[in-house]
């Protein structure tokens, strides 16, 4: 599952000068510029970067076992130089180290604020990095952006040896997974539960019981995962959000998210404490 790598110490400052050996998280499209072939990608160096001419903003993450970590925003148009190739996020889970993968998740957050606050929400003036932390200043009127964070609630509910997986409109081929749901203005992340719960299947739940959360990079989530217990109402998905949601058996599970997500393991740790004897409580 994503998370901050154990070897990795966040700075928004390097010291310079930036070695070559540095990893350079570049972004362009919402794509990451990778070298190797498609079974085993890698991210280039800063020095590989120069001496392709590949230009951009950079950004200091931190570092990764002891190298520098770059985040470099590419214009939109930007090509791949020779060697490398820009990819999906989602196509390399799997396929590079996950603490690698977890740090590019990082770059691409860091990149899309720096994409999309170019310019002051307040008065349109022109924003310039702001000196000291991870912030936009605009100059005309003063308004700081920092990067953007959106909350977003997961919940497994359980009924006894079941539980209730959907698959969204969105998720491809068969695979079906925990309900999810974007916090609204006002509410707790137990609010937020009670409200996707009710919206997207028609049911009620308690006992909510916090599992963990992930930093969830598509584009800029912080996904807070409970489990909760049925407690009533029958099975009515929203057709705008859900293609089809049923009771699963813990010992006839469905095709289920990757491992690299928090849904994964919210679904695995429960049904294997299920399996056990142990109920999910609240």
């Amino acid at each position: 599952m994503l998370h901050t790598p154990p070897g990795f110490i966040p700075a928004h400052v390097a010291a310079l000068p930036v070695a070559p050996t540095a990893l350079a998280f570049a972004f362009a499209q919402g794509k990451l510029l990778v070298s190797g072939d498609e079974h085993a990608p890698t991210v280039p160096l800063i020095g590989e970067l120069d001496r392709a001419g590949v230009l951009g903003e950079r950004h200091h993450l931190g570092r990764l076992d002891g190298a520098d970590c770059i985040a470099v925003t590419l214009a939109d148009d930007a090509q791949a130089p020779e060697g490398m190739r820009l990819a999906g996020l989602r196509s390399l889970f799997l396929r590079v180290p996950e603490p690698i993968l977890a740090t590019a998740a990082r770059a691409f957050q860091v990149v899309e604020w720096d994409r999309t606050h170019r310019f002051c929400g307040r008065c349109g003036a022109r924003t310039q990095d702001k000196e000291g932390e991870r912030a936009k200043l605009c100059p005309a009127c003063g308004y700081t952006a920092y990067p953007r964070i959106s909350p977003a609630m997961m919940v497994l509910v359980t009924r006894g040896s079941e539980l209730l997986l959907a698959r969204a409109n969105r998720f491809p081929g068969a695979m079906y997974s925990a309900l999810a749901g974007f916090v609204e203005s006002g509410e707790s992340i137990e609010d937020c539960i009670h409200r996707e719960v009710r919206e997207e299947v028609g049911v009620e739940v308690d006992g909510l019981r916090y599992f963990a959360s992930q930093s969830w990079s598509f584009p800029h989530s912080l996904m807070i995962a409970y489990t909760a217990r049925y407690a009533g109402g029958h099975l009515r998905p929203d057709p705008t959000e859900i293609a089809d949601v049923r009771w699963f058996h813990v010992d006839a599970l469905p095709e289920l998210p990757s491992t690299v997500s928090i849904a994964r393991r919210l679904i695995d740790t429960t049904a294997q404490g299920i399996r056990g004897g142990v109920t999910p409580v609240g």
